[in-house]
This record gives structure tokens, sequence and C-alpha cells, in this order.
């Protein structure tokens, strides 16, 4: 049996794809395979003892709103978004990745240390007022 989809633009760019292209592209949500022995670990091992992850909390520059800073993370920004998409919840607040910090609005220090703690990070340390 042959299916037809076709987009629900009436111009020019419009086309008609079978059911088996369409199945071919595959799920556009789906994460990429990638092979076992190019899959990175979420935790870097620390390189020196200056190389801890500082927890932060800063009111500067913010219109007096308080937010948590955690600093020295050494991982590449997909690992950042999805590191701050959890502290996120588990938080229950807002927050983004900004530069190679994690920005969480409030003043999150003890959760956020103690989340980083349970994900294998050791060398957390509380820094600034």
């Amino acid at each position: 049996m042959q299916y037809a989809c076709r987009t629900m633009a009436k111009d020019k760019f419009s086309k008609q794809i079978s059911w088996e292209e369409l199945q071919s592209m595959g799920d556009p949500n789906a994460d990429p395979i990638i092979p076992p022995e190019q899959k990175s670990n979420d935790v870097k091992p620390r390189k020196s003892i200056n190389d801890a992850i500082r927890v932060y909390i800063e009111r500067k520059g913010r219109g007096g709103k308080t937010v948590t800073l955690i600093k020295g993370l050494s991982l590449a920004t997909p690992q950042l978004e999805t590191l701050c998409k959890e502290l996120k919840s588990k938080c229950g607040v807002g927050g983004k990745v900004e530069g190679r910090q994690v920005m969480i609005q409030g003043d999150q220090r003890k959760k956020v240390i103690q989340a980083l703690l349970s994900k294998g990070y050791s060398d957390v340390k509380n820094a600034g007022g």
C-alpha cells in the first residue's frame, strides 16, 4: 500500500514524500546513536587543586535579584545544558547556561552542592557571601 505525505503549504515548495522515505528520515527528537567507545562521561577528573567547582551567589547587576552561579565545570556546552536542566528541576526554579557557568535563580547553594555531590563531583566548594 502506497501512502503519501504532503506538506500543508500550497506553494511551489511543497513536495510529496512516500511512506518509506518518511520512515528512513528517522525521528528528529531522538538522540543520535553514538558508539560506546565515543561516549564521554559527565564527570571529568580534576587536573589540579585549584580546579574546584565553586558555587557562588550574586546580586549585583541583576536588579536586586539573587542568583546562584556554578563556575569551574569542565563540560561541553550540551552537557552544561543537561546539567542546568537537572539542577533547575531539583531546585524548582529557573536558570540558564551563560558562557562557561550555570546560573540558577535564587539562593540555592545547599541544593546545588548536594545535587553535584550526588552526581559524582567530588571537589565542590561553597564560595562567596
